[in-house]
């Protein structure tokens, strides 16, 4: 049997796939799985142990995409999947599920596409309290699979023994030793809607270095955010003094699987709603998540609840949970409702052990 899976796009939304990938191995122990991903979020799953093999689409706004479609459309329908699952939904992941050929298609109940699948679920447009894992777990029942649990089928992302050893040696290159509690910092998110101001990351780490001088703090960010990186890195390093200015490290950019090994040697990880936060859920650290226009609920860590999930949020308002196209109030209170003071006493609470 030949199962395809399309998940175009995020690195969150591919993240919170995996669960569906173990089921379906365990379902389909003898089938083959191929996975197709963007490269952008192509490093979550190319070291899943579950699949067979990953297949990378060209960027959405790559120059000669349409070609590279056809030509990979081609490629599918030489395969003759017998099952295609569209875990995105959208007008590209449809057709490439369409043109598959597959005689079994199942994808969400979306207004102008649900024709091209065999078998369609729904999915309401609202914003629900409800996590993604559960939402693209939807399109396994149709096959028998049982509703997931965070306890057997928690997120993955396999560490990278390569990236694991680039990282140690960058470790050990700015001092770090094996004793010292490392805390990473991620300033970047998926949008403008989601991101804690730089003051607040600056307070924060002040306080965190502050708290505990034996501390390393490592603070990440994306390629399109790298300034404001270093505009954090700067003010809090200025603001903490010669006494304590080092415990903030400059050891660079890391890409995604370098970035999972470093997260899987920290104390602590601390950022917003996006990708890396998602990446960091696949690992045992403790985790603090900023959620302003989001909820927990849909985007929290999906992993045992023997591991430490905190949520910091500014509480019930009434444009929250929004569609993040605009501010409503115009003044992104969802973010600055969460103070840095909130956001470290959780960090305290889950570095000491307890929720």
């Amino acid at each position: 049997m030949k199962i395809l899976l399309v998940r175009l796009r995020m690195i969150g939304d591919v993240v919170f796939t995996t669960p569906a990938i173990r089921a379906l191995r365990r379902r389909y122990p003898h089938a083959r799985l191929s996975y197709i991903v963007e490269q952008e979020a192509a490093p979550v799953v190319l070291g899943n142990p579950h699949l067979d093999e990953v297949i990378v689409a060209v960027d959405r706004r790559a120059p000669g995409r349409l070609g590279a479609d056809l030509a990979l459309i081609r490629r599918l329908r030489r395969e003759k999947y017998d099952l295609a699952i569209d875990l995105h939904g959208g007008p590209r992941s449809s057709l490439l599920t369409w043109a598959s050929g597959a005689p079994q298609r199942i994808g969400f109940n979306v207004a102008g596409r649900s024709w091209m699948y065999t078998t369609r679920v729904a999915r309401p447009r609202a914003l629900r309290p409800r996590h993604s894992v559960d939402t693209q777990w939807d399109l396994l029942l149709p096959l028998g699979i049982s509703p997931p649990d965070r306890e057997t089928d928690p997120t993955e992302m396999p560490e990278d023994p390569a990236a694991a050893a680039a990282v140690d040696r960058r470790l050990r290159d700015a001092g770090v030793n094996g004793a010292a509690p490392l805390v990473v910092v991620h300033v970047s998110a998926g949008n403008p809607f989601r991101r804690w101001p730089v003051d607040s990351f600056v307070e924060l780490i002040c306080k965190l270095a502050a708290a505990d001088s034996s501390r390393r703090i490592i603070i990440t960010s994306g390629p399109s955010d790298a300034t404001a990186a270093a505009i954090v890195e700067e003010r809090a390093r200025a603001r903490l003094g010669p006494a304590l200015r080092e415990a903030v490290l400059q050891v660079g950019e890391f890409n995604l699987v370098e970035l999972r090994a470093l997260i899987g040697r920290a104390s602590l990880y601390i950022g917003g709603d996006s990708g890396p936060l998602h990446i960091a859920g696949t690992t045992t650290v403790p985790v603090v998540g900023l959620y302003g226009p989001t909820l927990p609920v849909r985007s929290q860590p999906w992993r045992s609840s023997s591991f430490i999930s905190e949520a910091a949020e500014a509480g019930e308002l009434p444009c929250r949970p929004c569609n993040q196209r605009r501010c409503v109030p115009g003044d992104f209170r969802c973010l600055t409702g969460i103070s840095a003071e909130i956001v470290a006493g959780l960090a305290e609470r889950a570095m000491a052990g307890g929720h």
